[in-house]
C-alpha cells in the first residue's frame, strides 16, 4: 500500500518513505512506527501497543517509544507536519492529518470507456487539488489516449504543485501544441509564458525569451486584456533580468492598468505585485510596500487563483521583504504563504524554503533555519539553480550566528563562486574578527552596478557600508551615509536600516569617547531590532552593551543585559553568544567577589 499525505509518500511495501520524491533515512523501528500509526489513522494507540508492536519480546521503557517519535516527528517536520503525531496524555499517540491517500492508477490495459473514467477521476482530483493522485490519474489516462491541451495543461499544474516543474516542461510544449491546433489562443498564450517562467528559472534565458515571443505573437492576434497583460508581466520580468528596472515598471504597471477590476485577480495581483517590486527597487519604498501588500491580500481572498500565480505572487513578495531587511513583513508573509501552500496542496519550494530559513534565522531556531536551507539548497538544483548562491548566502549567515566561522566563510566563498554578492553578513563576520578594512572593501563592491538584486539592496548595503566606515576611521563619510539614510524616511523607513545607523553612530561616539551618547544609540539600536524581533542582532547589541557598560563600572546594568542575552541565546541556538555570555558573566562574578572582600 502506498499513501501520501502533504509532501511524503508512504510506500509500506517497499519500506521508503519519500519527501518531495527523494527518500527519507529512517530508522526501521521508526519506519514501523510510522506505518503503524498510519494504519491505525482512525484510533488511538494506546503506548502498551505500540511498546509490544515495536519491540516484540523485548523489555524497553516510555523512554525508548519517546525517542522513537521524537525522530519521526523530525522528520515530518521538513513538510510541516511534525503535528501531524498527536501524544493523547494518558492514553496514547493518533496520526491525525486529513488528506491522506491511497494511490489508484488506471492498468495499461484500460479500455477506452475506463479510460474516460480515468481523466474524469484525474479532473476531479485536480479541481480538489489532490495534486498527487491527480498527476497519477492523469499519466493513467493520457497512456489509454492522448489528453487534449487542457488536460495537458492541468496535469502540468498538477506536477509542479508537488514540486516536479521538470517533468511539466514536456507537457507544457503538448499543451501549447493541442491548444493551437483546436485554436485556443489564450490558453496557448498561457502555457507558453508558464514555460517561459520555467525557463527563466533555470537559467536558460534564450529558451525562455523565445517561448514569450511565441506568446507576444499569438496575444496580438486577439483582443484579450488578461492574456496580453499576463505577456506584459513576463516581459517585465525580462526587462528586470536585463538590467533595466526602469522598463519593467512601466510593463508591470501597463499590465495592472489593463486588468484592474476586470475579473482577472490572478494577473490583477501578479502584476500588482511586480510594480511594487520593481517601485523597490527604484527607491519608491512605501508605494512599493503598498502594491506588495494588497497584490497578497489580494491572492488570499481570491478563492480561484492558480496555486502557480499564487506561489509566484508569494515567492515575490518575500523575496523583497528579506532583500530589505523587513523581517517583520517577511515573518508575516512566509507563515501566509505555508498556509497557502498547505490549503492548496502545493509541495513547499526551494525558495519557499530558502524564504523561512533566512527569517527563522533572524528571528527564530538557528538549528531548524539550518535544516530548512539544507533542504532548500537540494531542491534548489531542480526548480531554481540561479537562487543557489543566495542560499549558500543564507546558509553562511546563519552559520555566522550559530559561531560556525570557518563554515561561513566557506559558504560566504561559494555564494560569490555562484555569482552571488555574500554581503552583508560577510562583512560583518569580518568586523567580528577585526578585519574591519575588508569588510569595508567588500561592502563596497557590493554596491557597483544596476542589477535590482544591487539596487534592492542598496539601503541595507548602505547602512553597513556607514557602520564599516566608522569602524574604519573614516568618519566623514559614515556621517555623509547616516544622514542621506535618516533624511530619506519614506525610501528607507525599516528599523532594520535605523537600527544599523544607530549602531553606526555609537561607533562615530566611542571615537569621541562620550559614553552616554555610545550607550544611548545602542540601546537604540537594540531596540528597533527587537521591535521586529530580529533577535540574533538583538542578543548581538546586547553584548555590546554589556561590554561597555563593563568598561564604564557599571557592573549592575551588564548583568541585566548579559542575563537577557543568555536567555535568548540558549533559545536561538547561538554557541557563539552563550560562550560570550558566559564569559562575560564570569567577569561579573569576578568584580562582584571583588568588591565583597
Amino acid at each position: 500500500m502506498t499513501l501520501r499525505f502533504g509532501p511524503f509518500e508512504l510506500d509500506e511495501a517497499g519500506r521508503a518513505l519519500l519527501y518531495a520524491q527523494r527518500e527519507v533515512a529512517l530508522q526501521p523501528r521508526v519506519f514501523d512506527l510510522l506505518v503503524y500509526l498510519t494504519r491505525n489513522r482512525d484510533r488511538v494507540v494506546t503506548k502498551e501497543e505500540l511498546l509490544d508492536t515495536l519491540w516484540p519480546d523485548v523489555t524497553v521503557t516510555d523512554n525508548s517509544l519517546q525517542r522513537a517519535v521524537s525522530m519521526l516527528r523530525g522528520v515530518l517536520r521538513k513538510g510541516g507536519l511534525d503535528g501531524a503525531i498527536r501524544n493523547m496524555p494518558g492514553r496514547g499517540y493518533r496520526f491525525c492529518l486529513d488528506g491522506v491517500s491511497e494511490l489508484k492508477v488506471a492498468a495499461p490495459d484500460t479500455t477506452d470507456a475506463q479510460a474516460l473514467d480515468v481523466r474524469a477521476q484525474a479532473q476531479r482530483a485536480a479541481a480538489a487539488q489532490a495534486w498527487d493522485e491527480a498527476a497519477a490519474l492523469f499519466e493513467a489516462a493520457d497512456n489509454a489516449r492522448p489528453l487534449d491541451g487542457a488536460d495537458l495543461h492541468h496535469w502540468a499544474l498538477a506536477l509542479q504543485c508537488t514540486g516536479k516543474a521538470d517533468a511539466a516542461l514536456p507537457l507544457l510544449a503538448r499543451a501549447v501544441a493541442a491548444h493551437t491546433r483546436a485554436g485556443n489562443v489564450p490558453a496557448a498564450v498561457v502555457d507558453a509564458v508558464t514555460l517561459s517562467g520555467l525557463h527563466f528559472e533555470r537559467g536558460q534565458a534564450a529558451i525562455a525569451k523565445g517561448w514569450l515571443a511565441r506568446a507576444e505573437d499569438w496575444a496580438s492576434e486577439i483582443e484579450d486584456p488578461a492574456t496580453t497583460a499576463l505577456t506584459l508581466w513576463m516581459k517585465s520580468k525580462v526587462a528586470a533580468f536585463d538590467g533595466e528596472p526602469e522598463q519593467a515598471l512601466s510593463l508591470a504597471d501597463i499590465a495592472y492598468s489593463m486588468v484592474r477590476h476586470k475579473d482577472a485577480v490572478g494577473i490583477e495581483a501578479l502584476s500588482l505585485a511586480y510594480r511594487g517590486f520593481y517601485r523597490l527597487c527604484l527607491g519608491d519604498t512605501r508605494a512599493g510596500q503598498a502594491d506588495q501588500d494588497l497584490a497578497a491580500a489580494m491572492a488570499l481572498s481570491g478563492g480561484d487563483i492558480d496555486p502557480i500565480i499564487g506561489g509566484i505572487l508569494y515567492c515575490n513578495v518575500l523575496w523583497a521583504a528579506r532583500m530589505f531587511g523587513d523581517w517583520a513583513r517577511a515573518d508575516q508573509w512566509t507563515l501566509g504563504y505555508q498556509k497557502y501552500c498547505t490549503e492548496s496542496g502545493m509541495e513547499l519550494t526551494g525558495s519557499c524554503q530558502l524564504h523561512r530559513s533566512e527569517v527563522l534565522g533572524v528571528r527564530g531556531s538557528l538549528g531548524e533555519a539550518l535544516s530548512r536551507i539544507q533542504d532548500s539548497l537540494a531542491r534548489l538544483t531542480g526548480d531554481a539553480p540561479w537562487a543557489i548562491g543566495d542560499a549558500n548566502r543564507v546558509l553562511a549567515d546563519i552559520h555566522a550566528a550559530i559561531g560556525n566561522d570557518d563554515a561561513a566563510l566557506e559558504a560566504y566563498d561559494k555564494a560569490y563562486a555562484f555569482g552571488w554578492c555574500p554581503e552583508p553578513g560577510r562583512a560583518m563576520l569580518l568586523l567580528e574578527r577585526g578585519e574591519a578594512e575588508a569588510a569595508y572593501a567588500s561592502l563596497e563592491r557590493s554596491l557597483i552596478g544596476k542589477t535590482w538584486w544591487t539596487l534592492q539592496r542598496r539601503g541595507i548595503l548602505f547602512a553597513h557600508l556607514a557602520l564599516a566606515a566608522a569602524h574604519t576611521g573614516r568618519h566623514e563619510q559614515a556621517l555623509e551615509l547616516i544622514e542621506e539614510l535618516s533624511g530619506s524616511p519614506d525610501r528607507w523607513p525599516m528599523p532594520s536600516i535605523r537600527a544599523l545607523t544607530n549602531e553606526a553612530q555609537s561607533v562615530l561616539a566611542d571615537a569621541r569617547d562620550d559614553y552616554e551618547s555610545t550607550l544611548r544609540h545602542l540601546h537604540l539600536a537594540r531596540l528597533l531590532w527587537s521591535s521586529i524581533d530580529g533577535r540574533v542582532q538583538a542578543v548581538r547589541l546586547r553584548l555590546r552593551i554589556a561590554k561597555l557598560q563593563l568598561a564604564h563600572d557599571d557592573v549592575r546594568g551588564a548583568s541585566a543585559e548579559i542575563h537577557a542575552a543568555q536567555l535568548a541565546a540558549g533559545e536561538l541556538g547561538s554557541r557563539k553568544f552563550e560562550a560570550e555570555c558566559s564569559a562575560l558573566r564570569r567577569e561579573v562574578d569576578t568584580r562582584a567577589t571583588g568588591r565583597a572582600a
